[in-house]
């Protein structure tokens, strides 16, 4: 990889992923250097990041189905109990009028994680075919994937809080499903996947290509 002239790399320096220090390597191809601040390991880019992002991401792709075909609630009423979807409870409150609340779910429990995957995923392709376009732009869809992951957490929330809120025994009792499980792991999965992407590696391409 050709790093352009001035920039850190070129002047075989690493930035700590931990406290953020730039430190000067003196041997570049050697491993084990540390961090003089906090002693943590030092490299260049992010070890294996497109490897560890691609495995992340496919994890939470296999996920993101069952999340949404599964019930993430069942309420029991009057011995009767009706499980509900994200997708189910989203056109249950768009029916009774509710139209801001079910907008709320289905951005942060549908349009968010699937936006992250499709982010990720493009992230990803173009960094493997080391394409030179528009990288500040590509940075800023990064940046964006990092700022609004842990949103789509607000389901679950609800879900968390209304299981410990209704407890009225034989009257009625909401229990988390299956598919609550799956989307927190989608949730999960994905900020693991947005930490391990090495936004570097985007510059790293476009510098290539016009060095």
């Amino acid at each position: 990889m050709s790093a352009r002239p001035g920039t850190a790399l070129a002047a075989s320096c690493a930035s700590c992923h931990d406290c953020g220090l730039l430190v000067q390597l003196s041997d570049p191809a050697a491993h084990g250097a540390l961090c003089p601040r906090c002693g943590a390991a030092l490299h260049e880019r992010k070890p294996r990041s497109l490897e560890r992002t691609w495995a992340l991401v496919i994890a939470a792709a296999i996920c993101y189905v069952p999340a949404n075909l599964l019930p993430v609630m069942a309420v029991t009423s009057l011995g009767q109990t009706e499980a509900d979807t994200i997708m189910s409870g989203v056109i249950y409150f768009l029916t009774h009028g509710s139209w801001p609340l079910a907008i709320i779910i289905f951005t942060a429990s549908v349009f968010v994680p699937l936006m992250k995957l499709a982010i990720l995923t493009f992230l990803l392709i173009s960094v493997h075919r080391r394409s030179s376009w528009r990288p500040v732009e590509r940075t800023r869809m990064y940046r964006l994937t990092e700022m609004i992951g842990r949103w789509s957490m607000v389901d679950i929330y609800v879900v968390t809080i209304m299981v410990a809120l209704v407890r009225l025994g034989n009257l009625a009792t909401i229990e988390a499903g299956a598919g609550a499980v799956f989307f927190g792991a989608v949730v999960v999965v994905t900020i693991l996947a947005a930490e391990s992407f090495d936004p570097r590696l985007i510059w790293d391409c476009s510098d290539a290509r016009t060095t």
